[in-house]
């Protein structure tokens, strides 16, 4: 019974605790801010894979009703890779990856992965320009569509949409590549944490049960030994 009060409360901490920034995209200009959101944990320490902890969030950090925050005022091309926070325990929230360019086009697609039906939108924007622009979008290094507007739409996305976007624009210049990564409805295999404790309920139903008929066993045993007669 100890053993499933201890899974109980590992699930709920694991999946509590996760990693998501605002505006949810891949890809920034330098000197754009982005804000780190750490759901589950009191204090928003960020980790970078290569610079390690995130100085600007001792300074910017804030308590939220799910957890905690830290905004990055400017981010730099060094900012570029994957971010991520201790969850305690030697654990990891998930990472999110980031790339910052001093270029002057990027795909704004999302950072976080997107749950299989839900429309996605990418857009690729200049930063030269605010007005739309006609650009060229690419997966896995073939053309796949062209847009007047800018903007290419993915209704319902599903696995097969999965893969490396970029775009271009007139002129040439083009984003980097950026993962879209989807998510399967059915694939989510954790147990959520209510159906832990009830099924521990349940068991130690069960475990009360099995013990109180191996006591009569024993009783009527006991009895027959003695030539009880019931």
């Amino acid at each position: 019974m100890i053993v499933m009060v201890l899974m109980c409360e590992h699930v709920h901490k694991v999946y509590a605790a996760s990693l998501h920034i605002d505006p949810n995209r891949a890809q920034f200009f330098e000197y754009e801010s982005l804000t780190f959101y750490c759901e589950g944990v009191s204090y928003c320490e960020v980790v970078h894979e290569s610079k390690w902890k995130i100085p600007s969030c001792n300074n910017t950090y804030k308590r939220t009703s799910t957890g905690s925050s830290c905004t990055v005022t400017n981010v730099y091309m060094d900012d570029s890779g994957k971010h991520w926070f201790d969850t305690g325990g030697g654990n990891k929230s998930n990472s999110v990856n980031i790339f910052v360019t001093a270029g002057s086009v990027i795909l704004e697609i999302p950072a976080l992965p997107v749950m299989e039906g839900e429309t996605v939108t990418l857009t690729c924007r200049s930063k030269t320009t605010s007005s739309q622009t006609s650009a060229d979008f690419y997966k896995d290094g073939a053309l796949i569509k062209s847009s007047s507007t800018g903007n290419m739409i993915i209704n319902s996305v599903s696995k097969s949409d999965e893969g490396l976007y970029k775009c271009s624009i007139s002129g040439g210049e083009e984003s980097t590549e950026s993962r879209l990564t989807v998510r399967e409805l059915h694939t989510e295999t954790h147990v959520p944490s209510d159906h832990c404790c009830h099924l521990y309920l349940i068991l130690k139903i069960v475990f009360f049960i099995v013990m109180v008929a191996l006591l009569l066993l024993v009783e009527l045993l006991h009895c027959r030994k003695l030539t009880c007669v019931y």
